[in-house]
């Protein structure tokens, strides 16, 4: 007797509830006209993005007779302390090729493949 007590008026608010929370279609409201013109102000002119100063030009090669330091780093096998050392031995005299990098005992041979499509003499 307890239990339908408790069941029949859950029951009927369930069945009476369930109609109010029916999702029904509407059409959705229609915006109000603005009374006066909206003007909206003129974008500043795009400036063309500039590049990272970390990040080397793809395309462009190094010559190793004239880079910084900071650009022979971002050359693959070549760190702080190669760069320093081609600074020092391009400083007696220039390098005509790779092969002249590699019999002055600066770079060794094995770095050429990594290097040789992004660097000039």
């Amino acid at each position: 007797m307890t239990i339908s007590r408790f069941l029949i008026p859950l029951a009927a608010l369930a069945l009476t509830a369930g109609q109010g929370f029916a999702q029904t279609a509407t059409q959705p409201a229609t915006p109000a006209k603005p009374t006066a013109p909206v003007t909206t102000p003129a974008a500043p002119a795009a400036q063309p993005a500039k590049p990272i100063a970390t990040q080397p030009a793809q395309t462009k090669k190094i010559n190793i007779n004239t880079a910084t330091a900071t650009e022979l780093d971002t050359l693959k096998g070549i760190g702080e302390a190669r760069s320093k050392k081609i600074i020092e031995e391009r400083a007696k005299t220039k390098f005509k090729d790779f092969a002249d990098l590699v019999k002055r005992n600066v770079l060794p041979a094995n770095v050429e493949a990594d290097i040789k499509d992004k660097i000039t003499f």
